[in-house]
């Protein structure tokens, strides 16, 4: 099997364990990393064969953009305070634990590749945490921080990460420096986000076509990353800012077709490198399984003590910063997403995760040192490194499940039930304060004038029906079933004229571009 018969394979694994997922109740990425350690396992198998520094620029922009896409600046300046205490401070202390446990416990372990090692197993992965996370119908506050939590750690570790190798390889250290080099990659970062941004949104507003637009999405991500790098900013920070601003101010409310149809292409695009990213994880063990030839005792004890710390670290730190976080939550009265049940705390803490930043940082480790010195203990590091990927993500993720049923921590459905009536209710008065204002400059029938005023109050009924009265509700469900039926009617008519067209291009002198055309604007029309 050479190496391109393998992407193909994690591909189609990346498609099947989506539906298979949802079938037994298990998060598709930790099925796929479940594929890859199958895979590794098997002798005809390759090892995966990308160069290390291809691994974060290549999966991180579309995973962090995808993301982002799924969230709003509003809800992460509603969470700064724990997503700073779980996203910041967290990552830190772990990074300092681990690095004075491993320092202490692996001989000839210099501080500085030990503070590596400490950075890059810190932060909980993003992918994995908000896909797991989302799927078992937790409360939407938790999501909303793991999901906050699992966006701006990666900056803080790969900062740390980055001055730890420095010193590895240098052999000299500046906390001083280190501490201006995070300030102003952070600094870069955000400028770098921003142009990028506002650039990506004037071209958005140039390009008419739907599939310019969508393509052009598709390169943001990769041009922001690539360009903060370059800067010496951190290309993680740059994307995060890119979407963001994008999702606040290149949004277009009538532009139905391009989000319906960007919409599918990211969830293509997340899936697919999702399943590449997680797949890649599990195919790490063929370098784990040489790595521990011979010393499976020694290296097993260094990583099981190494994650007892991280998993452990995170408990220790969540349970004091959720109490501090609620005390300072009820004496200012704000409108902040925090845990509020020490059920949901250990839910919390269980979340964490590690997966790909871990697995790509951990592969980045230069081989040698300026001096032309082998890296010190890069191969324990790396061990160490995929042990807690696999303690945390594959034993954690598969029993999370479990422990949400058995804590009983769900989503409040009535009240995601609450806002949604309120949005229809909203959606239905703009409506009807538009068709108020139509009728003003304009001199409608009583007839018309009274369709649209029931279209209007449909609208809302559309979103959620118990926002009517009864009179009201009973009057939309006839209308709805009439309507239905000649749906039904017009979806059949559709259909025969589908075939018709389609059947045409395989006849003599069909024009395949003339065909194509037509069946699109038949494809748009059953859509309405």
């Amino acid at each position: 099997m050479d190496q391109l018969a393998l992407l193909f394979i994690v591909l189609l694994g990346a498609v099947i364990t989506v539906p298979l997922g949802d079938r037994l109740g298990l998060p598709a990425p930790i099925l796929m990393t479940l594929l890859g350690i199958g895979l590794a396992l098997l002798d005809f198998v390759p090892n995966v064969d990308i160069p290390p520094g291809l691994i974060l620029p290549t999966l991180l922009p579309p995973l962090l953009y995808a993301a982002v896409r799924r969230t709003s600046w509003r809800q992460f300046t509603a969470n700064k305070r724990p997503i700073f205490l779980l996203a910041v401070a967290l990552v830190f202390v772990t990074t300092f634990c681990v690095a004075v446990v491993s320092h202490g416990i692996v001989p000839g372990l210099s501080v500085a590749a030990a503070v590596a090692l400490g950075a890059l197993v810190a932060p909980p992965d993003p992918v994995a945490a908000t896909t797991v996370a989302g799927q078992l119908g937790l409360p939407r506050r938790l999501v909303s921080i793991l999901e906050g939590e699992g966006l701006f750690n990666d900056v803080t570790a790969i900062v740390l990460y980055h001055v730890a190798i420095a010193a590895a390889v240098s052999g000299e250290f500046s906390a001083w420096r280190a501490g201006l080099d995070l300030v102003l990659s952070a600094v870069v970062a955000v400028a770098v986000g921003l142009a990028i941004g506002w650039a990506a949104n004037k071209l958005l507003g140039l390009l008419e076509d739907t599939t310019l637009q969508i393509g052009l999405t598709l390169l943001v991500p990769f041009a922001s990353y690539v360009l903060a790098e370059e800067l010496h900013g951190s290309g993680v920070l740059a994307v995060l800012t890119t979407a963001l601003f994008l999702s606040e101010y290149a949004a277009d409310a009538d532009d139905v077709l391009t989000r319906l149809a960007g919409h599918t292409v990211w969830e293509v695009v997340d899936t697919l490198v999702t399943g590449i990213a997680f797949g890649l994880v599990g195919l790490e063990l063929h370098n784990a399984l040489h790595t521990a030839s011979g010393r499976w005792g020694e290296l097993l004890g260094w990583a099981g003590v190494v994650v007892g710390v991280v998993v452990f670290v995170r408990l220790l730190w969540l349970l004091p910063a959720t109490w501090l976080t609620q005390r300072l939550h009820a004496r200012r009265d704000r409108d902040e997403d925090i845990p509020t049940t020490w059920r949901e705390t250990v839910v919390m803490w269980w979340s964490g995760m590690r997966g790909v930043a871990s697995v790509a940082l951990a592969l980045a480790i230069p081989l040698k040192t300026d001096s032309g010195a082998p890296f010190p203990d890069r191969d324990e590091i790396v061990f160490i490194a995929f042990a807690v990927i696999m303690a945390t993500l594959v034993f954690q993720g598969l029993t999370l499940p479990w422990l949400v049923r058995r804590l009983g921590v769900r989503a409040d459905t009535g009240r995601e039930k609450a806002f949604e009536e309120e949005l229809a209710a909203r959606a239905s008065k703009a409506a009807r304060k538009r068709l108020r204002e139509i009728e003003a400059v304009e001199d409608l029938p009583e007839e018309l004038s009274e369709q649209m005023l029931r279209r209007a109050f449909d609208i809302g009924l559309r979103i959620s029906p118990q926002m009517g009265d009864e009179e009201r509700r009973e009057g939309h469900d006839k209308r709805e079933r009439r309507l239905k039926r000649a749906r039904r009617i017009q979806s059949e008519m559709l259909s025969a004229a589908r075939h018709e067209v389609l059947a045409a291009r395989s006849e003599p002198g069909a024009d395949p571009e003339v065909v194509d055309r037509v069946l699109r604007h038949l494809d748009v029309r059953s859509l309405r």
